[in-house]
């Protein structure tokens, strides 16, 4: 059966932590904001979220159909697909440590939110440009090192060698990882320079994901929407002024 992703159109966001495990599985899915036609496109995707009948309705996106079952949130998402995409460890109770590492990732994604939106999501990044340069300064000095060392210590200290987050094989863990760094380096380049040295494990993850043949693939296709400032990860200069 084909999957069902629902995200807004034109933006990587956080649906782009489901699309790397879907891309990296060759799972069928369709990306539904994106797609035209009936059943497509956001206005089926707003028409879910605001139904006044279905008994499980979604929040916020993303969200996964999966036939009648509708999953939110992405941790919650990779809980459930990745059993079903072999990216999770073979042991059972590792799932739940994966999916603490998980959920701590979605906690690292929200407060990169908040450098550019730091008062409320419904003013323009423009009225509140002085709060996120403040908001931004201490990110880069104080969160974003402690989000990346507690990483990187969790890779070294990982038994099984600090190729994978968690056990000997790529989980959906990795490919988040991967997805933080790309996105950080896009929005503080001037921040992240020299993050490989100081987060060798962590680069090292990144890379070796980036070279996966499905992910690399992807990263080619259209179907990687391509950063911008409409996302999550947005690249503002007076925003970046380095550790």
């Amino acid at each position: 059966m084909t999957y069902e992703l629902y995200y807004w159109d034109g933006i990587q966001g956080r649906g782009e932590f489901v699309r790397l495990s879907l891309e990296e599985a060759g799972a069928e899915y369709v990306d539904v904001a994106r797609e035209s036609g009936s059943g497509r496109g956001t206005s089926a995707m707003m028409n879910l979220m605001r139904s006044g009948s279905d008994p499980h309705i979604p929040f916020a996106p993303p969200f996964l159909k999966d036939g009648d079952l509708v999953i939110p949130h992405v941790a919650n998402i990779l809980l459930y697909l990745g059993p079903k995409l072999g990216l999770v460890p073979k042991q059972e109770g590792l799932l739940y440590v994966l999916n603490g590492l998980q959920l701590t990732v979605a906690d690292f994604v929200a407060e990169v939110h908040d450098t550019h939106h730091p008062i409320a999501t419904s003013l323009y990044y423009e009225d509140q440009k002085d709060e996120a340069k403040a908001r931004s300064a201490a990110f880069i000095k104080e969160r974003m090192p402690k989000f990346l060392g507690y990483f990187e210590r969790v890779l070294r200290q990982n038994p099984q060698g600090p190729q994978h987050i968690l056990g000997d094989a790529l989980t959906y863990v990795d490919l988040s990882l991967f997805q933080i760094i790309e996105g950080l380096n896009y929005a503080f380049p001037n921040a992240m320079t020299g993050y490989q040295a100081k987060y060798p494990a962590l680069s090292a993850l990144h890379d070796t994901v980036a070279r996966r043949p499905n992910i690399a693939a992807y990263l080619k296709s259209e179907r990687r929407i391509a950063f911008n400032e409409d996302g999550i990860f947005r690249h503002y200069p007076e925003l970046d002024k380095g550790a």
